[in-house]
């Protein structure tokens, strides 16, 4: 019986849970590393690196790192050039959540880095995603969030709006029409998937080492809506968290200043893409009740955009 890759979503067509270009382009190795870590002692290594990693909310973020050999993915407080999100008690199915809804992210043409699910030492899956902001030799580069950049607390990360992210990136980007794109792809994408929890935190600039300043690959990418019911946007798009339709979108895009005819090519583009996310959810590691709950929802906010 044919496994799916827990990389790509795609079946391996053999007994294999990767497949081997996926894993040479998540790890650079051909063989799955090996984890000797367990699900009940993350939350001590969590601990150890307060002031090293962003701990927020209920989910741990663990940095790792490849050994030399790239035969082991270990704790690394310093320098690792992974994140690792395990289980959590309070939302299951967390870790394949993120997963599934990064690669939606990538079907329909948004920049995502390279992630997959991992077993951990004890049999959970968890997700694994390769920091962008990390320079093969370890050097890292400087990513701002929106929080930074508008200069508010991190209390204050649910304070502003799509039009604030939109305003943030014509000041700062250096080619902030592609930029601004960019934001209203993944903006769009965002409702569509039913992601209540994109804050001023979870958008960012990054400055390559030749000093162009742009949006980073999307991240922290989760469908709420199956943990919590009628979980509503973060961040308002044309002053509305909820009930959004096509009117709304291209009013939101008359805001960004952007030309028509890309902008309708992207909405297409959302809705011809329903078939082949119906099918990527169904393929994925979420529970059954939960694939069917995104699938009703992606059908649903596909209908609203037509």
């Amino acid at each position: 019986m044919s496994k799916v890759c827990r990389i790509c979503l795609e079946n391996t067509r053999g007994e294999s849970d990767y497949h081997a270009r996926c894993l040479r382009g998540l790890f650079g190795t051909a063989k799955v590393p090996h984890l000797d870590i367990e699900l009940g002692k993350l939350h001590t290594a969590a601990l150890a690196m307060v002031g090293h990693t962003s701990l927020s909310g209920i989910q741990k973020k663990i940095s790792v790192g490849l050994s030399a050999d790239r035969e082991t993915l270990q704790v690394e407080a310093e320098g690792g050039r992974y994140i690792l999100k395990p289980q959590t008690e309070t939302y299951p199915f967390l870790p394949e959540n993120e997963h599934l809804t990064t690669q939606l992210a990538k079907l329909v043409g948004i920049e995502v880095a390279p992630s997959g699910l991992v077993s951990l030492k004890d049999g959970s899956l968890a997700y694994v995603v390769r920091r962008f902001d990390r320079l093969p030799d370890g050097r890292k580069l400087r990513q701002e969030d929106f929080c930074q950049i508008a200069e508010k607390s991190p209390k204050e990360k649910y304070d502003g709006s799509a039009e604030l992210c939109v305003r943030l990136i014509r000041k700062y980007a250096t080619e902030p029409l592609v930029e601004i794109f960019k934001l209203y792809r993944l903006m769009l994408f965002i409702w569509w998937s039913g992601n209540g929890d994109m804050h001023l935190k979870n958008f960012s600039l990054l400055t390559s080492e030749d000093g162009v300043i742009q949006l980073t690959p999307a991240y922290d990418l989760v469908c709420t809506r199956l943990v919590i019911p009628d979980d509503q946007l973060a961040l308002p798009i044309a002053g509305k968290r909820d009930r959004l339709d096509r009117a709304d979108w291209l009013e939101f895009a008359r805001y960004c200043n952007l030309p028509e005819k890309p902008v309708m090519r992207v909405v297409s583009e959302l809705v011809g893409s329903q078939t082949k996310a119906t099918e990527l959810i169904d393929r994925s590691f979420v529970s059954s009740d939960k694939r069917k709950e995104f699938v009703n929802l992606i059908v649903e906010r596909t209908a609203a955009m037509q």
